[in-house]
């Protein structure tokens, strides 16, 4: 059963995007009313209240976002991190400072609820690897810029 926990990033998921291992699926919906998800890696907390991704801007996701500015995240990681956050998404800076394709978004907390079951614990998230040193390079500068980011807005 859901447990709302209010708006503030709960400390295991914020310690989670801090290290920027995790994979959030960004859900959205389109003009049509169609859903649409995202995976998304390149996350960080704006304080208590708040996340900072990058995404590309010609991503469907993207588009949806703007459009409709209302989106939801899902956590699932180690530890038995389960959480959606329910937020109002925001363009803060485009293109982003680190890749012409890529913008950034703030993403204000409405609501987060826990996912955690009584039944069963999440052990495991989704774990993934670079394709190339070039892609690990653009996704740690991202990923600075964000938390840069997060300093000073």
């Amino acid at each position: 059963m859901a447990k709302h926990v209010g708006i503030k990033l709960p400390e295991d998921l914020a310690n989670l995007l801090k290290q920027g291992k995790t994979v959030a699926i960004l859900a959205t919906f389109s003009e049509k009313g169609l859903p649409h998800t995202t995976p998304i890696q390149c996350i960080y907390p704006k304080g208590s209240e708040g996340l900072l991704m990058s995404i590309h801007k010609d991503h469907a996701g993207y588009h949806n976002m703007v459009w409709q500015k209302k989106v939801m995240l899902c956590f699932l990681d180690e530890g038995n991190v389960a959480y959606s956050v329910l937020g109002r998404a925001g363009v803060v800076r485009a293109p982003s400072q680190v890749h012409p394709l890529i913008n950034v978004v703030r993403i204000d907390i409405i609501d987060i609820k826990s996912d955690r079951s009584v039944l069963m614990k999440v052990d495991s998230g989704v774990r993934w690897s670079y394709t190339s040193w070039e892609a690990e390079e653009l996704s740690k500068s991202l990923l600075k810029e964000l938390k840069d980011l997060a300093e000073v807005l």
